[in-house]
């Protein structure tokens, strides 16, 4: 909870008064009593009534009084404040059905992965001007030093640029399939990979490429190449899923996708030619009705 919401919702469960004011006769609350129960001063509550965002009833004697809707309303609003969202856009949310506040929340989540990205390499510089400052290497190292920071940041900025492009091309498709939580939770997973594991799964997604044509020259979804490339793509698939996600109906369920969205099918198809997409999911679906499983990622130390 935020602010002192605990006392109110406490008093609400037991039937019992607030603070020692307690609800206004005929029930709500006033200004002042809100402010103590919300821990937000009475002058933002002015605000929030002069914007229109949280309106308070009028008695006869033209004092405002908030009333239980109110309080769960201002709950909500520093909810979404705690979050770092506008009040401009806060109305709009309160107000909007379920969908369009998922997507609305999927903006703002994009836009907080963008800014922790630019804080990322805010403190890679200062930190590099602190010890620059300080002296605590030479020039040479200095340089080198420079050069690891660059290379991290573009590294940083390659990983927040796949999770951008995957979510204007296949976000809504993907989230509306498998859930935003499940989906945040893959980015975030994409985000944290070290350079090892990105080189890993990108050179595995290459090979999946290489495998899809030689199994299509084969043209068995069901033999011995295709059951190869489902393997593959299921470890493909693994490296990018949270833990725990993956199963047999939920590959079925990706290839499904590969076929009835034609941006999935050129992924494949532009690349492998026309027939991949379908042969792809075909080979899936072949080899999820068996026992096979997904071999490891390819380990470079061996």
């Amino acid at each position: 909870m935020i602010g002192n919401f605990e006392d109110y919702d406490a008093a609400r469960h037991n039937g019992s008064n607030v603070d020692g004011g307690g609800e206004l006769h005929g029930g709500g609350y006033t200004p002042a009593q809100l402010a103590r129960i919300s821990g937000v001063s009475v002058r933002t509550l002015h605000h929030y009534d002069q914007i229109g965002l949280l309106v308070p009833a009028r008695r006869e004697n033209g004092y405002r009084v908030y009333r239980p809707a109110d309080v769960e309303r201002l709950q909500q609003i520093l909810i979404f404040r705690g979050l770092g969202i506008e009040l401009a856009n806060i109305a709009t949310l309160l107000d909007a059905d379920g969908r369009d506040q998922a997507s609305a929340m999927r903006e703002h989540l994009s836009a907080l992965h963008r800014r922790r990205h630019e804080l990322d390499q805010l403190i890679l510089t200062v930190e590099n001007t602190i010890d620059r400052l300080e002296g605590h290497r030479d020039m040479k190292n200095q340089n080198k030093l420079g050069k690891q920071q660059s290379d991290r940041q573009k590294f940083e900025a390659l990983k927040q640029q796949a999770v951008d492009e995957n979510e204007r091309v296949y976000g809504q498709e993907v989230r509306a399939k498998y859930g935003d939580k499940t989906v945040n939770a893959a980015n975030e997973k994409l985000l944290q990979m070290d350079q090892q594991e990105w080189d890993d799964v990108n050179e595995l997604g290459e090979e999946i490429l290489k495998q899809l044509s030689r199994a299509m020259e084969q043209g068995d979804p069901a033999d011995a190449a295709a059951r190869r490339l489902a393997q593959m793509h299921a470890t493909w698939l693994r490296a990018f899923w949270p833990d725990g996600i993956y199963c047999a109906r939920a590959h079925r369920n990706i290839a499904d996708m590969y076929i009835a969205n034609e941006r999935f099918t050129a992924y494949y198809d532009g690349p492998c030619g026309e027939g991949a997409a379908r042969f792809l999911h075909d080979a899936i679906y072949a080899a999820t009705d068996g026992t096979s499983q997904p071999q490891a990622l390819p380990n470079r130390e061996a």
